[in-house]
């Protein structure tokens, strides 16, 4: 199991958890604690220090690994209920909120690195149209609320892509391929490792001439040792106005269920 630390980081820093509401620099989190977070509508109301699970309905955590929902949640169980009632085309009636997971921090970051290891242990074949080949594992950048953040990640028909949401539409900043194949929804729904340990790194960054350079790295053993740089892009504004003021980070997965294994989010050090 990879547990890889930032290079950018001291030693010290290595060893040390950090508030990231409190300091606004570091915060690591190897999961090694047990506990369940619950979906909260609020993200004043998180229980967690350091966490809100803005939908997923469960976030569960022990010795090193954490995970979102897998398989089915109990008929009776109350986020059930509840997403049955709210949303049950994507939660195939409520029993995998997971298809919807979203997990952001308390902190807020701008000039950053994220990283974090992803284990895919199924995907799952909902009937909704939402599920597609847009679907994946992302991280939040610059999160202001819900309409306003960078995406980026990697996704189930095999490509890294950086997306821009600004008010609510979504705007495709570079996309490029990086596992072969041709996705099909129905014949082949995913070109992800399964049951594999994959890390997921990114950097942003404003540029000297009010830009914003975003990167993607990849660790996978498919593409060779270490980490492998997949995907850059500056964003011009030529669309739509840059995101510039520091906001959330966090992760985002879609119709899967998924293990995860050391997330860190570090300013960057000039």
């Amino acid at each position: 199991m990879a547990n890889s630390k930032l290079l950018n980081l001291s030693t010290l820093l290595l060893f040390v958890v950090f508030n990231t509401a409190a300091s606004g620099e570091v915060f690591i989190d190897d999961f090694d604690n047990v506990a369940t977070l619950s979906e909260t509508g609020n993200m004043s109301d998180s229980p967690d220090p350091h966490w809100w699970l803005n939908s997923g309905a469960y976030f569960y955590r022990a010795n090193g690994i954490a995970s979102t929902v897998t398989g089915e949640l109990s008929g009776i169980d109350r986020f059930r209920l509840l997403y049955a009632a709210s949303n049950p085309i994507d939660t195939d009636n409520g029993y995998r909120p997971q298809n919807i997971f979203r997990l952001v921090t308390l902190g807020k970051f701008k000039n950053f690195t994220q990283q974090v290891f992803f284990n895919i242990k199924n995907i799952n074949l909902s009937a909704s149209p939402n599920r597609n080949q847009s679907n994946g594992v992302l991280f939040f950048h610059r999160y202001q609320d819900g309409k306003n953040l960078y995406y980026a990640g990697i996704r189930v028909d095999g490509f890294a892509i950086v997306k821009k949401k600004s008010q609510g539409r979504y705007y495709e900043l570079k996309s490029v391929a990086v596992y072969p194949g041709a996705y099909n929804r129905e014949t082949l729904p995913n070109l992800l490792p399964v049951n594999r340990w994959v890390g997921l790194k990114t950097v942003i960054a404003d540029t000297a001439n009010g830009s914003v350079d975003i990167s993607l790295y990849l660790n996978d053993q498919q593409l060779g040792p270490g980490w492998t740089k997949v995907l850059e892009i500056e964003d011009t504004g030529a669309d739509i106005e840059r995101i510039l003021t520091p906001g959330y980070a966090g992760i985002r997965s879609d119709f899967m269920d998924v293990n995860f294994n050391h997330y860190e989010a570090a300013e960057n050090q000039n």
